[in-house]
């Protein structure tokens, strides 16, 4: 006697309902119900197209899936862990509903190419949406560019003060860091743009099937030239995986500068009361906790990315039961990244900037040494000499507790007599920054390009 699975002809028995549990993704995969529904149209069209189903019994399986949509859109849709995956709930639902005839749906399929199918739908309708937010974010980092090309701020390497910097300068470095990602994820969009629906198990079928119409029917722009690659490729969702990683990665680094920014130490910058949190025993603490979890989100992230590669390292062709673990990695890092990118966009468009903060910054520092050594390279003194020079004059300045630009001139002059009364303007933290004119620098003139650049990328 075969068990009650759809399978289950060569079964004598059936597995303990814990085994079943265990062996079932519907927990998941049901995120996919939508994709199924598609998939399964678009392939009953394909029969009926072809000719394998009679109109009539296409037709009735047409209506009996377009019910289940409904259903599914309605909230009724309930799922029975009996049936193990997405695919085998629609099957099971619709056999109900119409009768054996819903067998015939899976004439010229497997679950393989099903999966496969529905996968690619999901992530195909969701990297739009992530492209979309990132378009949003760089509108945003574009309109605080703009409104902050004069504000003047400490720019670092080794968390050290190093240059002064514009702070429109600094943001369009994050610009240009989510355009990449904008790339790469456009890029992904192609390798998951691949139909593979008719590649049946592994190794295509007897059916004389139209593999381009069922493609077309589901907005593909190709499909796969091998079954058994159809059925075992999950490189769109290593790249999807890999491509979020380094957008979090982006975020982060972001995330961690507004952690420091925002603190007594540093107070360049206050975020809305909108993206932090109090203390329940501080009564003075406002702490970014929005861009902290970001922060830790990236870590989520990261491993949704190591799980899959360990998962597929050693994987033989075609199919195995391991690509279930495909899926809630890829499902966790879209409901990690959206939300993630909405609350940052948030966070930074509510910022306010402390400017004179950040410029008191650059003058109680030695940020503008390199503005003295290169202004006695342009005298003509080779610059290891001139580095040298200044380099002592910082350390006697430190001992002294003054600035460089509190050295008198007569002070300046002992050191070289070709050093004019016009140091005092070069070594302006303002001045340093209008300066540095070469292309992509920090200039005013250079980051108001860098701008129109980038509005004309995001027309």
């Amino acid at each position: 006697m075969s068990t009650k699975k759809l399978w289950g002809g060569r079964f004598s028995e059936e597995a303990d309902p814990w085994v079943n549990e265990f062996g079932a993704s519907i927990a998941f995969d049901q995120l996919m119900t939508k994709e199924d529904i598609l998939g399964s149209l678009a392939h009953v069209k394909m029969l009926k197209k072809t000719g394998i189903l009679n109109n009539e019994d296409a037709d009735k399986i047409i209506k009996g899936l377009e019910e289940i949509s409904d259903e599914y859109d309605a909230g009724t849709l309930v799922f029975d862990v009996e049936n193990e995956d997405i695919h085998m709930n629609i099957e099971s639902i619709l056999t109900k509903k119409i009768g054996p005839v819903a067998g015939k749906l899976h004439t010229g399929r497997s679950r393989n190419d099903q999966v496969a199918t529905d996968f690619h739908l999901y992530l195909k309708n969701r990297l739009p949406i992530i492209i979309e937010e990132l378009y949003n974010l760089q509108k945003t980092l574009i309109k605080l560019a703009e409104e902050n090309v004069e504000t003047i701020m400490p720019g670092y390497t080794h968390l050290q003060h190093a240059q002064p910097i514009s702070y429109g300068h600094y943001l369009m470095a994050y610009y240009s860091m989510f355009k990449r990602d904008i790339d790469r994820f456009e890029f992904n969009m192609k390798h998951t743009d691949i139909s593979p629906l008719g590649a049946a198990a592994l190794a295509g079928t007897t059916f004389p099937i139209d593999r381009e119409f069922s493609a077309k029917e589901l907005g593909f722009n190709e499909v796969y030239s091998n079954s058994l690659d159809a059925v075992s490729d999950r490189d769109f969702a290593l790249e999807f995986l890999s491509n979020a990683s380094i957008l979090m990665m982006h975020l982060s680094r972001f995330c961690e500068e507004i952690s420091m920014w925002v603190s007594f130490e540093f107070q360049y910058i206050e975020l809305s009361d909108q993206f932090t949190t109090g203390s329940s025993i501080m009564p003075q603490k406002k702490n970014p906790d929005m861009a902290e979890l970001i922060r830790g989100k990236s870590g989520r992230v990261y491993g949704n990315l190591l799980g899959l590669l360990s998962t597929m390292k050693s994987l033989p062709l075609a199919y195995n039961k391991d690509l279930q673990e495909d899926k809630e990695g890829v499902f966790d890092t879209v409901k990690t990244i959206i939300p993630s990118l909405k609350v940052f966009n948030g966070m930074i468009s509510s910022i306010k900037i402390n400017k004179d903060k950040m410029y008191a910054a650059t003058e109680n520092d030695y940020s503008n040494a390199t503005e003295l050594a290169d202004y006695l390279s342009s005298k003509g003194i080779p610059f290891r000499e001139a580095h040298a020079i200044v380099g002592k004059l910082v350390l006697e300045c430190i001992q002294r507790n003054i600035n460089l630009q509190d050295l008198s001139i007569t002070e300046f002059k002992n050191i070289s007599n070709l050093i004019e009364d016009d140091i005092y303007e070069i070594l302006k933290p303002e001045i340093a920054v209008q300066r540095r004119n070469s292309l992509g620098g920090t200039s005013f003139e250079q980051i108001k390009k860098q701008i129109q650049q980038a509005k004309k990328d995001i027309q």
